[in-house]
Formats: C-alpha cells, sequence, structure tokens
C-alpha cells in the first residue's frame, strides 16, 4: 500500500479552467493534489512539500515549465515529471525529456490518460521496490533496487525513476540487444503510445551522466536501426 506521500501530485497550470479539471480527475482517483498557477509558486511549494508526481505546463508565466523542471529535478530528484505541451510543439517534448522530465502529454488529452500514465509510475516504482535487498552489479556499474541508488567506480549517480528503470533492464541483461519498442514498453508500460524519440533522449541523458565520454560510449551502445545494449560479459545478482 503506498504511503500518503506517494499518493501526492503537483499540478503547475496557470489556466484554471484546465487546473481544476485536472485536479477534481486526480482527486476522484485518491491522489492527493497540490495546485499552483506560477512557476515561482511552485518552487515556494517543494520546499515545504515532498510530492511524487509533477505535473508541469509548458508555458507558464515568469518561470516557464523548462526551468522549473530543472529545478525540481534538482530538490527532488526522485520525483516523476510529465510535461504538458501544445499539439504539434515536437520540440516542447523533447527539451523537456533532456531537462529531466519522464514523460508528457500533448493538449487536449483525455484526463484518464494522465492518471494512467501516472499509475504506471508509480507501479514501476513500487516493483523496484520490492526487490528488497537486492544488488544488481556489472562493475564498475552497480543498482542497488531497495534504496534506488545507482553506482559507478563505488560512486553514487543520480538518475530520475525513469533513467533508473531503463537501467534496471540493460544492466540486468548485458550484451543483449533491447529495440526501443521494447524499452517503451517495458519502461513506460504497453498502454503507451508516445514518441520513439522519448527512448533516445532518455539514453543520450543516461550516458552524459554514466560515459567519460558521451559521443563515444563505452557502456551502452547503439544498435542502429534497433535499438540498445550494454556491453559486457560479466554480470551478476547480490543478496
Amino acid at each position: 500500500m503506498m504511503e500518503e506521500t506517494e499518493k501526492k501530485v503537483l499540478v503547475v497550470e496557470d489556466e484554471a479552467s484546465i487546473r481544476k479539471f485536472l485536479a477534481i480527475n486526480l482527486n476522484r482517483s485518491g491522489f492527493r493534489v497540490l495546485e499552483c498557477e506560477s512557476g515561482e509558486e511552485a518552487l515556494d511549494l517543494i520546499k515545504k512539500e515532498r510530492v511524487t508526481i509533477a505535473i508541469l505546463d509548458v508555458m507558464l508565466p515568469g518561470i516557464d515549465g523548462f526551468e522549473l523542471c530543472q529545478e525540481i529535478r534538482k530538490a527532488l530528484p526522485e520525483s516523476i515529471i510529465i510535461m504538458l505541451t501544445a499539439k504539434g510543439q515536437d520540440m516542447d517534448k523533447i527539451m523537456g525529456l533532456e531537462l529531466g522530465a519522464d514523460d508528457y502529454m500533448v493538449k487536449p488529452f483525455n484526463p484518464l490518460e494522465l492518471i494512467a500514465r501516472i499509475h504506471a509510475h508509480l507501479r514501476k516504482i513500487e516493483i523496484s521496490k520490492r526487490s528488497r535487498g537486492k544488488i544488481i552489479e556489472f562493475y564498475p556499474l552497480k543498482l542497488d533496487l531497495e534504496r534506488q541508488r545507482f553506482y559507478k567506480e563505488n560512486k553514487e549517480i543520480e538518475l530520475t525513476p525513469t533513467e533508473f528503470a531503463i537501467m534496471k533492464i540493460l544492466i540486468g541483461n548485458p550484451d543483449k540487444a533491447f529495440s526501443r519498442d521494447e524499452i517503451l514498453n517495458k519502461v513506460w508500460g504497453k498502454t503507451y503510445f508516445g514518441d520513439m524519440k522519448t527512448v533516445d533522449v532518455h539514453i543520450r541523458r543516461i550516458r552524459e551522466k554514466i560515459e567519460d565520454n558521451p559521443s563515444a560510449p563505452q557502456w551502452i551502445e547503439t544498435v542502429w536501426g534497433f535499438g540498445y545494449r550494454l556491453r559486457g560479459v560479466k554480470n551478476y545478482e547480490k543478496h
């Protein structure tokens, strides 16, 4: 059963009608909703409240959704961030993912789809938490599944929940090539109909964090026209 903090959702949207509509639907689904109409208000709020899910409109007055995404990622690295973008604004989607968002929704959207996405992300976190005491190691890379921590050469590197889920797949299956579609299904769920570029952007962000030279990756190899795999020959689990 989820703790109260795990069902807390921050909605940052300057259009009151959209914000209230989302809040009503999220409340009906059992979430505790915190509403903000600006990025500045949201930054003040996260100093006092810990949220698991943050839903951010890109086009906010003052501090926009992109800057807010970066600040929330710094303050709450384990939070799930979902960006709300306008139809046809592909660069907004890519920019949000590049800056640390886990997912995006294109307006207009069905609130039930948003709630389904939230539940999928929460299930992903819950599944990882069930792996209590388990460490997956592929030296010098290591995942502590219970504490949701990633290490390289025993130095902790902060990953978002989505980046952590991708690394769990790759480190758990070294040398196995996964298609972009497989990664989407395993991480975002089979009901997700997002762009394949979502995977590419997250892989690029992971490389920037774990590779000595991201442009010539040592660990995460691109399988051209297919997907990605973790290079290596040794893998084991510790309990």
